[in-house]
């Protein structure tokens, strides 16, 4: 019988043991001084690379075959069984899904979390992290505090770091901390050598001294605003000139110690700048403007804002050179006049220029504004506001921009007329913004037809004093008329990436509009879902103990006549007025006189209330919050007063001049006793018809209704008569939380800013 085969384990055991045997003859034979079992070994084993055949020819010695030269190959040929420990399987180690991850998907997901002690918390964990998570901490160190300030300063000077933070370092902004900056808390910011961009707004005791070695130190600064700082002189800039050739964005804004001079070398250092705003810098002249625009032709921003001594050369150097010029704003600058456009070349066109501030360039006339629309055809924002000589010739101008404008600013152009508003609405019909404050001449004819406008968010009428309540229907009726048009279309039109313009009005200021009453305005705010802002300052239909409730804090520094005539509601002050409006009884009058283009979906509840004489109690007064931050710190800019005349005797009880109330109206019957009317049963309500100018009102004419013995009541000769009584004292309730917040973008942040400063009709 056959014997078994030899497991594996004594085919191991025996190769094993063979080796040894003959390892330990080697080490005899050469311990021995023999040489010739030494050179048979060496013999045999250069020919073991021979076949297994007897017959098989050894190769020559010089044949070249590194593979059987390598040392201790034997086991991994065929013939050769390896050990159990060779023929065991190595795993690789097994590790957390999130251990596994490569850096730049880690730091990607880090780049996500805003919360620097989540970052913190993330950093801690292991050291892996902690190199992934160190730059991004440290990229903007937050410096809201002094004690997060000296923190920071405090770990920037340690000897031996565990990281070198001072590399990370990229923005820092002591904005927060300005009413306290000083070179001491500065300097030991100056070890840090990668800042880009550097903020100290309004550190007013910060000196060069501080300032200089930090700019010395980051050579990569890009950007640098100063804006306040009275204190920094020339030296500074100058050492922005030697040091920092990347620059890319200034701002000293206020920096009255600054000379033209350094200007001048910065411009000629610094080729890469793109943004500068040099507001109040009145001691600027052309030179330093003409240099940026000769040595910098990649500039897209430049604010001269009450740079007094510019002239027109640099104006025209700017638009000429500068062909990325997206935004230029030159309010105050009085010295500007049509020269500085008309020189420019024939024929050339600049298609970048999104924005243009001509604010108070008072010697501007219709010429210049015609070369500017020629020139710059795809202008977005204008601002012509004071410019006082500006005719109905200019708006013509204006109305070439087409769908391009959204924005435009036409306050105290006196000599405009409705002409110019009809043109305008029917060429520009993508307007969002017009101001036509103190533009005295225009009718309720111009407010009709921007009524029209189905993107208009924002419109000011301060001291139109010709308009009327059918000013206030037709932008009632066309917000309402939107939503009509959204209801009706439903959804479909969302899925196909176009939304209906949905009652849009956002801002609506009607200050000194004294001919203005309570139902016009509260179809307003009933048709306007998205109304933010209202203001109505001397008015004399809203100058009511009752309505101070929701009314802003007047500013501070306004006089006694200003406080007594101040009525401006924002935010959540809209939505309590609103509401106060539409549930108590004494104002039922008022919203049952208006006129309406759609019925009703579901009639109130406080209307169910007051058929059963249950008197509404009082809103509360909403929190002073909620406005939006558009809203900022607007103060009506209504001057001493003095372009207006409020006689305090016109607004008595039974005396309504303004609106021409001439028919004696009998005063309505107290309506907590009296049941309301149904509303297909009331006399003299009118109607609206859509005609080729808009919304016209029109009493009913209808011979089933019957009309009152003293004439038709209707909501234009609804005078403060039947509000009940009136207070002359300041309306001055609110919360006073009126912080000055920042615009929509910031293509037009500063303009939107002035603007609202303006839009009141200041005296100036």
């Amino acid at each position: 019988m056959r014997p078994p085969a030899p497991s594996l384990d004594v085919i191991a055991a025996r190769n094993s043991a063979a080796a040894a045997a003959a390892a330990v003859t080697a080490v005899a034979s050469a311990a021995s001084g023999s040489n010739l079992p030494t050179t048979n070994m060496t013999e045999d084993a250069r020919d073991s690379r021979s076949s297994s055949s007897s017959n098989s020819p050894v190769p020559p010695d010089n044949e070249e075959s590194d593979f059987f030269q390598v040392a201790n190959d034997s086991q991994s040929s065929l013939g050769v069984v390896p050990n159990l420990q060779d023929m065991q399987v190595t795993d690789q180690e097994c590790l957390p899904t999130v251990a596994a991850l490569p850096s730049e998907i880690l730091i990607s997901i880090f780049n996500r979390i805003n919360s620097p002690s989540e970052l913190l918390n993330c950093m801690l964990t292991c050291k892996r992290w902690a190199r992934n998570v160190v730059e991004i901490l440290w990229h903007r160190p937050t410096c809201t505090n002094w004690t997060k300030h000296h923190s920071i300063c405090t770990t920037l000077g340690l000897e031996k770091p565990y990281f070198t933070y001072t590399d990370f370092v990229k923005r820092l902004n002591l904005a927060a901390l300005a009413d306290r900056v000083s070179n001491g808390s500065v300097t030991p910011l100056a070890v840090c050598t990668r800042v880009e961009r550097l903020t100290l707004t309004n550190c007013q005791n910060l000196t060069d001294l501080g300032l200089v070695p930090l700019i010395r130190s980051n050579k990569h600064l890009l950007a640098l605003d100063i804006s306040g700082d009275v204190n920094i002189t020339e030296e500074s800039i100058i050492a922005i000139a030697e040091t920092c050739h990347r620059l890319q964005g200034l701002n000293v804004s206020n920096c009255k110690q600054i000379s033209s001079e350094s200007l001048v070398q910065l411009a000629e250092n610094c080729k890469f700048v793109k943004r500068l705003k040099f507001n109040d810098c009145e001691q600027l002249n052309d030179s330093a403007v003409l240099a940026f625009a000769n040595n910098c032709p990649n500039i897209l921003e430049i604010d001269l804002h009450q740079c007094v001594n510019i002239g027109n050369d640099p104006v025209t150097a700017l638009l000429s050179n500068g062909h990325s010029l997206r935004e230029l704003r030159l309010a105050n600058c009085e010295l500007i006049d049509d020269g500085a456009f008309l020189s420019l070349p024939p024929k050339q066109t600049y298609e970048h220029l999104r924005i243009l501030d001509l604010t108070s360039c008072t010697r501007l006339t219709d010429r210049a504004i015609e070369r500017v629309i020629e020139a710059t055809p795809r202008l977005r924002n204008l601002v012509l506001a004071k410019c006082s000589n500006l005719t109905d010739a200019a708006v013509y101008a204006i109305a070439r921009l087409g769908k391009n404008l959204h924005y435009l600013h036409l306050g105290h152009c006196r000599h405009l007329t409705d002409e110019a508003v009809k043109r305008l609405v029917q060429c520009c019909n993508r307007i969002r913004y017009i101001d036509l404050g103190c533009c005295t001449h225009l009718t309720d004819e111009s407010v009709v037809q921007l009524a029209k406008l189905p993107k208009l968010k924002r419109i000011g009428l301060v001291k139109c004093s010709s308009i009327t309540d059918q000013s206030m229907y037709a932008l009632a009726g066309a917000n309402r008329a939107a939503q009509a048009r959204r209801s009706a279309a439903g959804n479909s039109s969302r899925r196909h990436g176009h939304d209906f313009h949905a009652g849009s009005l956002e801002r609506v200021h009607l200050s000194y509009c004294t001919n203005l009453t309570l139902p016009s305005i509260i179809r307003l705010l009933n048709s306007c879902p998205k109304l933010t802002h209202l203001s109505l300052t001397g008015v004399p239909a809203f100058l009511r103990d009752d309505l101070e409730t929701f009314c802003r804090e007047a500013p501070r520094d306004f006089t006694e006549h200003q406080r007594a005539v101040f009525c401006v509601f924002s935010g959540q002050g809209v939505t309590g007025l609103r509401h106060y409006l539409n549930t108590q009884p004494e104002f039922l009058e008022h919203r049952s006189f208006q006129p309406s283009l759609f019925p009703l979906r579901r009639a109130p509840a406080t209307n169910q209330t007051a058929t059963q004489g249950q008197a509404q109690p009082l809103a509360p007064a909403p929190d002073m919050d909620g406005f939006d931050d558009a809203d900022g710190a607007e103060d009506d800019d209504m001057g001493d007063g003095s372009e207006i005349a409020l006689d305090p005797g016109s607004f008595g009880a039974n005396d309504n001049i303004a609106n021409g109330n001439n028919m004696a109206i009998p005063p309505p019957p107290p309506l907590l006793h009296h049941p309301m009317t149904p509303p297909h049963l009331m006399i003299g309500t009118p109607h609206l018809t859509i005609g080729s100018l808009g919304v016209i009102i029109e009493p009913l004419d209808d011979p089933w209704v019957g009309a009152p013995a003293g004439g038709s009541v209707g909501p234009s000769n609804l005078g403060p008569s039947s509000l009940g009584p009136r207070s002359l004292g300041p309306s001055t309730a609110g919360q006073g939380l009126f912080a000055d917040q920042a615009s929509a973008g910031p293509s037009t942040a500063s303009m939107q800013g002035h603007i609202e400063e303006d839009d009141e009709g200041g005296s100036s």
